[in-house]
């Protein structure tokens, strides 16, 4: 789905996996807040037997404009509480970064609100910025670098002021590089205390194998240790530039006042050449077959993930629709593959999700099981895969009540605009407003054939990566194989031959 970093807002199973899941789509480095749309909560049985109705598009408050100089200014407008929040989108990332680059991306982003020309110039506002209760943060994914500021709506133009000399003046002092140095090398010292990091390190080096960098936000410790003030400005220079840039403005504020003030503000900030046109994206090529490896950790249970390469955006969109329903129809208890799984014993929790990129995103299965059953359970996974596109595998009713409900998940996430606001970033990065304004609407147009095409392209029989991580002793009693974690010809079989007994 679409992280959030996951997401919508928080997992289905964040509890049960809590030790992994927060990287199995990498968090956001920096601020604590969920990405966008990831997963989606999970709605009780008695909800979900409910038919599914038509509701609102509600982005029509939504409005934009691209300055002169190509940063482009988006408002959602809201004048129910005297707040607004002010965020700078940036199309920055690791998927930017090579390996000589990774983890600079999320270097500069703890570099942002160090001091800038303003300092220099004592610009009148600062005088009076640490009285107005302007709250900053910012946040490093794969696909966008994100800074926002939420205050009450009469600071709008000092919030705007401060995101603006920090986007365009960095003066990248000696002294505060080090300080933010040896900050992200402490994040990655926690990273590298938590087994889920590991997990999550050999799905990236496995499922992205040529181009694993550019899946890795968190960054590279060796990288990290040897930058420079010159690599922040190397970065500066290719990336933050206005026609790679979003100013989203939300709350009570009036659009054409941001408009004006952002054309004031911001119109004399010189654009660029398209650093995409002379930096393009990799092409991260198609697994050439499946893989499977153990990952040995100190836990007490058994963590399976499978791995996919999914749907790209800009390549096939239509799949991230059907890949958001899909995903959602398994999610709730009473689907076939929820009692199939998790009523039945072998597991205590599953979850399969699509984390919509422009750049691949991945989709992947989630699952914890105990050792004792490990062996059942990927087996019992891989039969239930091989029934994703049958005719019964899901009902009509299970279709429209899933959309309906990921529909109404979806709008109730836009009633906290402050993390909202981190939504719209998301997706004009990664998917443009055209695919945001489009997103409701195309959900209720996802068909069963849609469905249909989504698994067979992308996950039946496609190569992928089988990962269970274990501690020693678990082992012993799990006896987990590489050919289990990819499913093994003779299962595979076995799911054929079943398949054509009908069951």
């Amino acid at each position: 789905m679409k992280h959030t970093l996951r997401s919508r807002r928080t997992s289905a199973l964040a509890l049960v996996f809590s030790l992994v899941l927060s990287l199995t789509f990498p968090a956001a480095i920096g601020a604590q807040t969920p990405p966008p749309r990831a997963a989606a909560v999970q709605t009780a049985g008695p909800a979900a037997a409910a038919p599914a109705r038509p509701l609102p598009q509600a982005a029509s408050q939504l409005v934009n404009k691209v300055l002169a100089n190509g940063l482009e200014v988006i408002v959602l407008e809201d004048h129910s509480i005297p707040l607004v929040t002010v965020e700078l989108a940036v199309k920055n990332g690791s998927f930017t970064e090579p390996p000589e680059l990774n983890g600079l991306s999320h270097l500069y982003e703890h570099m942002f609100f160090k001091a800038n020309c303003a300092f220099e110039k004592k610009a009148s506002y600062l005088l009076t910025i640490d009285q107005l209760g302007i709250l900053s943060n910012a946040s490093t994914r794969e696909e966008i670098v994100n800074y926002f500021s939420h205050t009450t709506s009469p600071n709008l133009r000092p919030a705007m002021l401060s995101i603006r000399d920090s986007a365009r003046c960095p003066l990248f002092r000696e002294q505060d590089f080090e300080q933010e140095r040896q900050a992200v090398l402490g994040e990655i010292d926690r990273n590298e205390s938590s087994p889920g990091y590991y997990l999550n390190q050999e799905m990236i080096n496995r499922l992205f194998y040529k181009y694993p960098s550019r899946k890795n936000p968190l960054g590279n410790r060796e990288t990290v240790k040897t930058a420079t003030t010159d690599t922040m400005r190397l970065i500066q220079s290719r990336y933050y530039v206005p026609n790679n840039s979003a100013l989203i403005i939300t709350g009570d504020a009036q659009p054409d006042e941001v408009f004006r003030m952002a054309d004031e503000l911001f119109g004399d900030w010189a654009r660029t050449e398209d650093p995409f046109k002379k930096f393009p994206l990799v092409e991260h090529p198609p697994l050439p077959k499946s893989e499977g490896a153990i990952i040995k950790q100190p836990v007490g249970n058994v963590i399976i993930t499978v791995g996919w390469h999914g749907p790209s955006i800009g390549k096939d969109n239509a799949a991230t629709y059907a890949a958001d329903v899909f995903s959602f129809i398994l999610r709730q208890p009473d689907s076939h593959f929820q009692r199939a799984l998790v009523d039945s014993g072998l597991v205590t929790g599953i979850d399969l999700l699509y984390y919509t990129q422009r750049n691949t995103g991945p989709i992947q299965l989630l699952a914890e099981t105990t050792p004792d059953k490990a062996k059942a359970a990927t087996a019992a996974i891989y039969k239930e895969i091989a029934h994703f596109n049958d005719p019964d595998y899901f009902s009509d009713q299970e279709l429209e009540n899933a959309k309906g409900l990921l529909e109404a998940d979806d709008l109730f996430s836009r009633e906290k605009l402050s993390d909202y606001t981190h939504t719209i970033g998301f997706w004009w990065s990664s998917t443009g407003l055209d695919y945001f304004r489009g997103y409701l609407g195309n959900l209720r147009r996802t068909s069963r054939a849609d469905i249909n095409r989504y698994v067979s392209t992308y996950i039946q029989g496609k190569p992928h990566v089988g990962l269970a991580m274990l501690s020693d002793e678990s082992q012993q009693a799990a006896k987990l194989t590489e050919p289990d974690l990819i499913g093994s010809t003779d299962q595979r079989a076995e799911n054929v031959k079943q398949k054509a007994a009908g069951r």
